[in-house]
């Protein structure tokens, strides 16, 4: 009788050790994703702003130490009439240009506004359009930011109303523009580049006096769908 089984043992049945470990192995892959996909989604929303922000106060840093050197301007002809007979320095791209603070958002709002809107710029501050005019200057100066993630300079954009102040410093001036109307109330896609226009509440006008127009992501996620804001110039301080 030693050639029988042990009744106390029961057999297995064939291949189920290989289906458990299958199994095992696809439930461990879909953790690892799922994690994946919540380390991503973090990172966006959290870790982006923690390293833009940082980015934002180096940039700052940097103007401002900029400013308090003698200006380099460019050769004859080659830079940004500022009035007649006057040159301003040519801006590089990616560089910051100017500060913008905005009263409503805190008195500890201040972000760099650097030239030119790729993301790469965008991650660092505020974005100007370089196809509008400079801040101060008659036509539109028109800038972009984030909403979310990138340390969403423009998160808050949505609750500004008319009448409130938005102040761009530049080496030369601090100007202050006051808003026409709420960015809420205004969405536009993506395509609709008469926002950019030099008066862009009257496309087609040449423009009269110094405007300044705000765009960000309507939106939360993202989309083509932008918010606008619109400003006009109220006041010129030229700093000493």
């Amino acid at each position: 009788m030693d050639d029988l089984a042990d009744p106390e043992e029961t057999p297995t049945p064939r291949g189920a050790g290989r289906s458990i470990s299958a199994l095992t192995v696809v439930g461990v892959l879909m953790l690892v994703a799922g994690l994946g996909c919540l380390g991503w989604v973090a990172w966006q929303y959290f870790g982006t702003n923690v390293t833009s922000e940082k980015a934002f106060q180096e940039e700052t840093t940097q103007l401002r130490d900029k400013w308090s050197q003698p200006p380099e301007v460019s050769g004859s002809g080659s830079g940004d009439t500022a009035g007649e007979g006057e040159l301003t320095p040519t801006a590089i791209p990616g560089h910051a240009i100017a500060l913008l603070r905005i009263p409503a958002f805190g008195p500890d709002y201040e972000v760099p506004i650097l030239s030119g809107t790729d993301l790469s710029f965008l991650n660092r501050g505020v974005g100007h359009y370089t196809s509008t005019a400079l801040p101060g200057q008659i036509g539109n100066f028109a800038i972009a930011g984030h909403r979310v993630t990138h340390g969403q300079p423009f998160a808050r954009l949505l609750e500004l109303d008319a009448g409130d102040e938005v102040i761009v410093e530049t080496r030369d001036a601090i100007y202050t523009y006051v808003m026409d109307g709420s960015p809420r109330n205004l969405t536009v896609n993506d395509t609709e580049t008469w926002v950019l226009d030099p008066d862009p509440q009257n496309p087609g006008a040449t423009a009269t006096e110094p405007l300044l127009t705000l765009t960000t992501c309507q939106d939360l996620f993202h989309s083509p769908d932008r918010s606008v804001g619109f400003a006009h110039l109220a006041k010129t301080v030229k700093k000493p």
